[in-house]
């Protein structure tokens, strides 16, 4: 079975608001015989005359006056549809946006994000989730709107990213820890009692992989699911934590920090926004970007479509 014409409802709209087959042609800048072919399509593809003769003039039939109370709304509906959106009046705005970070993110910005958002848009909502996984499927089914990491080889390719800011490990521990006291070497770093963080869907720790490279290897008290329960511990242990320095500001309040020893020549981290292509055209979408862009990126990064 073929599918209906859909470009004939503004045809519909105009034949039953005139009654007439010329007030419709007038009406949509056709001439009187194009439009008379309209509508003996319309009543071919709904099996209806729509239009019968009355004396000198035509009358909706009752299944015209049904349609005449619904297709007007609808082709106003299509059309709107098909303008480009409104301009974005942010004091209406009435939404809710779900973000999913690692630990520390909210801790780091998530005050700031929301007065920003206050001030600009007082109807929208932020709801913050935990990121347990480098799974994409929450972006691409739309249970996430925005999401913020490292971005990783496998994620879904279709992902739009926008870096936000560089980070960098750092080691911490408690004031009066040895590691606390000049400079530390990579002997001393792999020597001491670590607490490491394991992601999941994440692959070996940065610090690890450097170490091996210089044929050391650090020895393991704990291993933690985040960068929180791993901070707990070294405040109170002779631990040693390896965390991202700007992601876990707030959870270091404290702590005592140090820079990694050059020789583990650890690079820096990307820290990205990630959201799904269909959120391009959206206009509160693209705000709430430019939002978290302003509170906790650096400017000069772009956006880039990954695939």
């Amino acid at each position: 079975m073929s599918s209906p014409d859909l470009n004939l409802l503004p045809t519909l709209d105009a034949l039953l608001a005139e009654g007439s087959v010329a007030g419709a042609a007038r009406r949509l800048g056709l001439s009187p015989s194009a439009m008379s072919r309209a509508l003996a399509r319309l009543r071919a593809a709904t099996g209806d005359p729509l239009l019968v003769r009355a004396g000198r003039g035509l009358v909706p039939s009752p299944r015209a006056l049904e349609l005449r109370e619904r297709i007007g709304s609808l082709v106003q509906e299509a059309e709107a549809m098909l303008r480009p959106a409104r301009r974005l009046r942010l004091k209406q705005l009435q939404r809710r946006f779900t973000l999913r970070s690692r630990e520390g993110f909210v801790e780091n910005f998530g005050a700031r994000l929301l007065q920003r958002v206050a001030a600009e848009a007082p109807g929208v909502q932020l709801h913050f989730l935990p990121k347990l996984d480098k799974d994409s499927a929450p972006l691409r089914d739309g249970r996430v709107d925005l999401e913020t990491g490292v971005v990783a080889a496998d994620s879904g390719p279709e992902l739009r990213t926008q870096a936000l800011f560089r980070d960098r490990l750092v080691g911490v521990v408690r004031p009066g820890h040895p590691l606390s006291r000049g400079r530390v070497t990579a002997e001393q770093l792999a020597a001491a009692r670590h607490v490491a963080v394991a992601l999941q869907g994440s692959g070996p720790e940065a610090i690890d992989t450097a170490l091996a490279a210089l044929g050391l290897q650090r020895e393991l008290a704990a291993t933690v699911g985040g960068f929180a329960a791993a901070l707990a511990l070294v405040r109170d242990a002779e631990l040693v934590a390896c965390v991202p320095e700007r992601h876990t500001g707030s959870l270091r309040a404290g702590l005592h920090s140090f820079a990694l020893p050059a020789e583990l020549q650890i690079g820096t981290l990307t820290i990205s926004l990630l959201w799904h292509p269909r959120w391009d055209g959206d206009a509160a979408h693209r705000w709430l970007r430019g939002c978290v862009q302003e509170v906790c990126g650096d400017s000069e990064q772009g956006c880039t479509h990954r695939g």
